[in-house]
C-alpha cells in the first residue's frame, strides 16, 4: 500500500477500535471483526448484516476482518510472527 494511502486507512482502522472499545469491546479488534466473533448472539449477527451491507463491495466484510485480525495483517511484517513460548 503505497505511504500516502496508508496513513487514512490506520486512521479509519484506529477510529473503528476506539468506536469498539467504547462499546465494551478489546481495544485492538475492530467492531467489523467483534460482529462476526460475536454473530451467534442475533443484535451482533444484526449489526453484522447492516455492516456487510455498507460495506456491500466486499463480499463477507465482517468475516474478512475477523480472518484478517486472526491472520494479525492490521500489523507490520515484523510484527505479524508470534514469538514461541
Amino acid at each position: 500500500m503505497p505511504k500516502l494511502t496508508k496513513v487514512p486507512f490506520q486512521i479509519l482502522v484506529a477510529l473503528d477500535q476506539l468506536i469498539n472499545t467504547l462499546l465494551g469491546g478489546w481495544a485492538d479488534e475492530t467492531l467489523s471483526a467483534r460482529c462476526w466473533r460475536k454473530r451467534a448472539n442475533k443484535h451482533w449477527n444484526k449489526a453484522r448484516c447492516i455492516i456487510d451491507a455498507l460495506f456491500f463491495w466486499q463480499k463477507d466484510h465482517c468475516k474478512t476482518a475477523y480472518e484478517s485480525e486472526q491472520q494479525r495483517l492490521h500489523l507490520p511484517l515484523s510484527l505479524r510472527e508470534v514469538p514461541p513460548k
